[in-house]
């Protein structure tokens, strides 16, 4: 992503609000409560510019004031949840606070220790020690069976490495639409890990969507090298993305995050 430092306010706002959806709804676990957090984010600076730290980095200053609205509401899962999310209730209640705040911020946003010091206004050691105790925390916490659906054969076998080194079990790979179908037919996922454009010019997204019409309640984390046109808020969209080029740290921390929730929503083609 490319950082805009100058700029007005509007500009600034807007260069990173895609990546503040994505943050935002993988922390949630659902596009619907993380962009009524992102918007809310965006009404406290319309309403109060200054909240906007024009010293800090556009990214880190959009964060910030949507982190401090989170912990002023308690980062609360909604009584509402049901299935895999409820479930996730009593996970979170045992997770140091802050873990997985630290945790998004630092792999899937990329943000270093100190822009994650200050987001969440704590110093930079305090930062890499949370998200150390992330690693360990939800690596106890949640272990299941992993399909991954992924054209390209080096990256499959990178996925199904990282995947299996975090004690899940690969079911299986679909290189396209029709094969992944059958795979998921075959044995139940409790996560998808899908690439969006498959080897037969097929669609990942169309692959999930039939999945999900018969198994509602899997996560699914999306990887794609363009993830700005998966996070416009217009219409459904995922709520756990991975940008390619990827690092092991990203897929670790989206699959520990992700078997927390199973409100990931279809797409449309």
């Amino acid at each position: 992503m490319t950082e805009v430092t100058g700029g007005d306010l509007a500009t600034r706002v807007g260069s990173s609000l895609p990546y503040l959806r994505r943050y935002a709804r993988a922390l949630t676990g659902s596009q619907q409560r993380g962009d009524q957090y992102a918007m809310a984010a965006l009404e406290a600076i319309l309403s109060d510019p200054a909240s906007f730290d024009t010293s800090l980095t556009s990214r880190c200053a959009l964060f910030k004031v949507f982190h401090s609205i989170w912990i002023t509401t308690g980062a609360p899962l909604s009584d509402e949840e049901t299935g895999l999310a409820s479930k996730a209730q009593s996970h979170l209640a045992r997770l140091t606070s802050g873990t997985r705040e630290a945790l998004l911020l630092h792999t899937i946003e990329e943000l270093t220790f100190a822009e994650v010091g200050q987001v969440m206004d704590i110093p930079a050691s305090e930062a890499e020690q949370l998200v150390s105790i992330a690693y360990t925390e939800m690596a106890e916490s949640v272990s299941g069976r992993v399909m991954i659906i992924e054209d390209e054969a080096i990256i499959a076998v990178d996925l199904e490495a990282i995947t299996s080194e975090m004690g899940h079990k690969v079911t299986g790979v679909a290189r396209t639409e029709s094969g992944a179908v059958e795979l998921a037919g075959r044995e139940t996922p409790d996560l998808i890990l899908s690439d969006i454009q498959l080897a037969d010019n097929s669609s990942g997204i169309d692959a999930v969507n039939r999945i999900l019409k018969s198994h509602p309640d899997v996560p699914v984390i999306f990887i794609t090298a363009y993830p700005e046109r998966l996070l416009t808020g217009e219409g459904p969209e995922p709520a756990f993305l991975i940008s390619k080029p990827y690092t092991e740290e990203q897929v670790r921390s989206a699959i520990s995050q992700a078997m927390f929730f199973s409100s990931t929503e279809t797409l449309k083609a």
